[in-house]
């Protein structure tokens, strides 16, 4: 008789158990985006009412630590089922990728579906580079308090060309890898039938456009002098 460890197993070696846990990783990594989007245009209006939002998460303490663990684990899993089935797709496609066809009408294959190893693996690299930066950069505090002024140091990062232009970059592999993520993620789910999928597909190119034009207006506010 099968164990419930064994079909846990089995669900994970499967390509619709991987399919899965993208799908589900993947929404709960879209859910943080957005609220730390949101975070972010707070900056656009207060740099105060930003580090008072930056402090209130820190005080979080041992569930902000729970929390990062659980986020991490959610990266961990996406990456490393994305880059399993890939390397399945590999060696199941013979003709590599060279040739593509559709496998009828209406086709969902774009560039954004077809380089999805590629935007997820590059947004991977930024989110180190964009931790040691902020998360782990200089703390400067608030005068008169122990509150860090984060508002100076994402300020002082992004009036620099590198980090405004290149971060603006980064944001065309983030909404390139959303406009197919988003969907396919609630289509592997099971979500999706027939009538709802075109609208569904069609959504997630704007929620991608959306997400990052919101990341994309700070670092450029900032640059022009805007937010100082």
């Amino acid at each position: 008789m099968t164990t419930a460890p064994n079909r846990v197993l089995s669900l994970y070696q499967s390509s619709i158990g991987k399919k899965l846990i993208t799908g589900i990783s993947g929404l709960a990594l879209v859910a943080f985006v957005v609220i730390h989007m949101i975070g972010n245009l707070i900056l656009l209006g207060s740099a105060d009412g930003y580090n008072q939002f930056g402090h209130s998460v820190e005080r979080l303490g041992p569930l902000l630590w729970l929390l990062e663990l659980i986020l991490l684990g959610f990266i961990g899993f996406h990456i490393l089922m994305g880059v399993q089935i890939f390397l399945g797709r590999l060696r199941a496609r013979s003709q590599g990728y060279s040739t593509y066809a559709s496998a009828g009408a209406p086709s969902y294959q774009t560039l954004s579906s077809r380089s999805m190893i590629v935007t997820g693996l590059g947004l991977g690299s930024f989110l180190v580079w964009h931790l040691l930066t902020f998360k782990f950069g200089i703390r400067y505090t608030v005068p008169g308090s122990e509150m860090r002024d984060l508002a100076r140091l994402v300020i002082e990062k992004f009036q620099q060309p590198l980090y405004a232009f290149g971060y603006g970059g980064v944001l065309v592999f983030l909404a390139s890898h959303l406009r197919h993520g988003s969907w396919s993620a609630l289509q592997a789910l099971g979500a999706l039938n027939a009538t709802v999928r075109p609208i569904v597909y069609g959504a997630s190119l704007i929620l991608a456009i959306g997400i990052a034009l919101g990341f994309v207006v700070l670092p450029l506010s900032i640059y022009f002098g805007l937010v100082t």
